[in-house]
């Protein structure tokens, strides 16, 4: 129905050539990381059968967005108009929740919405027949996804603790994706060059490091190597055992520690400039592979000013288990909507990996409201590499321009009449004055209070008769009243922090009282 190259190529077609230059990156030394939502129409079995053609999908960005900072504690406001967390993701999803809003108004003012159909309970929708939501990220999300064994200088998308550490020497790669292979193949499980001839290194106690020995291949770590035609990732379309184990982490003083798939000596893994919450376990910060613990909850990290933002592998995470939809549409929702799939452009990547940090830590969890589960999202790799990338950039920086640098502004595109296009810089649209600061025409369209401002306009278009049972003959005012109310949703969301998510850092609640 669809593929991985598919779905990113589209998103990339989209990024190019429909919308403008703003908020991009600097040709020759800024890059930045791109996300993405497509919306996949199946074609009725029926007309495909008639002509004798594998079922046929149609395919439409409805949200995307760039980004890689997010803001310090301090610059949080308790109006709701600073955008927290301006990573690719993070700012992807929340144009989503607009589009979301928007076809939800469609919906209740008997207009046409291409999306919601009635569902069983007054007031309430669900997704028409046929329809899916497919995630795309342009590298793996910071944070636990992003801790993979170490095969090259690609950067993680948060800058790593430390610069020099041990690392794995790949042969040269080919800059050139499509139909070209990564030196990486199933019938090469080691195609690498691990001759590693450095003796091995001192850590602080004076011990050496230890090299961790590992059971299969490499490939899945690295750049995915994968046969001509081949667009399906080994975990999705392997069924003769090949397919990804479970990963399996050991247990030290110290918490779990990484378990690789690999019949190779790994020394490194890449680092994750992500830090473990206060009050969970931490990373031992040992030499080489041993320098992280793996399945921990982290926080961005920010300059200089400590950030209460979760990565995006902790937020994707708890979507998995929420929904993508969150607490306040929720409210007009027949259940939560799960991404069918997440595919991960070009670049180092473990399923491994993504399955700890979106799925099997949070596989245990139980009593969890009806309608809501832990989802089986299909994951899937793409060797379509996304053109503003990291990677790309240290290829073809221009020295002259300066340092290689991540951009400062995060684009916000979603498919909506009503300026679909949003452009930040530190929290606030980009190129607002100081003295507009903390005004409207300084906001975010995605920061709290302006889709909360969308909600409310939701609900006062809605008939009284027609409004869901969690919003009638409440007193509701507060930002904090109406995801509150939202008790399905608050239920699982209980459930998730008390089995899985214990230290998962909450938002003041001085943050939240806005209306």
């Amino acid at each position: 129905m669809w593929s991985a190259d598919e779905i990113v190529s589209l998103c990339c077609e989209h990024y190019s050539t429909k919308l403008p230059r703003k908020g991009m990156p600097e040709s020759g030394r800024e890059w930045t990381l791109l996300a993405a939502v497509v919306k996949i129409k199946a074609v009725p079995e029926e007309d495909s059968a008639s002509s004798g053609e594998k079922q046929k999908a149609s395919k439409e960005v409805v949200a995307l967005g760039t980004g890689t900072k997010c803001i310090g504690q301090s610059k949080m406001s308790k109006n709701g108009d600073v955008l927290n967390d301006s990573h690719a993701e993070v700012v992807a999803r929340r144009g989503f929740l607009r589009y979301l809003c928007y076809q939800l108004l469609l919906a209740v003012r008997g207009e046409d919405s291409s999306i919601f159909t009635p569902g069983a309970e007054k007031g309430k929708w669900r997704l028409k027949p046929g329809l899916s939501f497919v995630f795309f990220t342009s590298h793996t999300p910071c944070g636990d996804a992003s801790i993979i064994p170490m095969m090259d200088r690609e950067d993680q998308p948060c800058q790593p603790i430390r610069a020099e550490e041990p690392r794995l020497t790949a042969a040269p790669s080919t800059p050139r994706h499509g139909n070209d292979k990564d030196h990486m193949s199933e019938s090469e499980p080691v195609a690498m060059d691990l001759r590693l001839k450095r003796k091995p290194e001192e850590n602080n106690a004076g011990s050496s490091i230890k090299r961790i020995k590992t059971e299969n291949s490499l490939s899945r770590s690295s750049f995915r190597a994968k046969e001509k035609g081949n667009r399906v990732s080994e975990s999705q379309g392997d069924s003769s055992g090949q397919a990804l184990q479970k990963e399996e982490a050991t247990t030290s003083e110290q918490g779990p520690v990484l378990s690789l798939t690999a019949q190779a000596e790994v020394l490194d893994v890449h680092r994750t400039g992500a830090k473990c919450v206060p009050g969970g376990r931490q990373d031992p910060h040992q030499a080489g592979a041993q320098y992280h613990s793996v399945g921990q909850l982290r926080v961005k990290p920010g300059r200089g000013d400590r950030t209460l933002s979760l990565s995006c592998s902790d937020k994707m995470a708890r979507w998995n288990v929420l929904g993508c939809q969150g607490a306040l549409l929720m409210h007009y929702l027949q259940g939560p909507l799960y991404f069918s799939a997440v595919i991960t452009g070009r670049c180092p990547y473990s399923d491994e990996a993504m399955r700890r940090a979106l799925i099997s830590r949070c596989s245990a969890v139980e009593s969890l409201p009806p309608g809501f589960t832990v989802s089986s999202v299909e994951l899937q790799q793409s060797q379509v590499e996304f053109i503003h990338s990291r990677r790309l950039l240290d290829e073809n920086h221009d020295p002259s321009k300066g340092k290689v640098t991540p951009c400062g502004a995060a684009i916000s595109w979603c498919a909506v009449p009503d300026q679909p296009l949003d452009v930040t810089a530190n929290g606030s649209k980009q190129g607002v004055t100081k003295k507009a600061l903390g005004t409207p025409q300084a906001r975010s369209r995605i920061c709290k209070v302006e889709l909360f401002l969308q909600f409310r306009e939701l609900v006062a278009s809605t008939l009284e008769e027609q409004l869901p049972d969690s919003l009638r003959e409440k007193d509701l005012k507060t930002y904090w009243d109406f995801k509150r109310a939202a008790v399905g949703y608050q239920q699982a969301w209980q459930a998730l922090r008390q089995q899985v998510f214990e230290a998962w850092i909450r938002s003041p609640r001085e943050l939240l009282q806005f209306e």
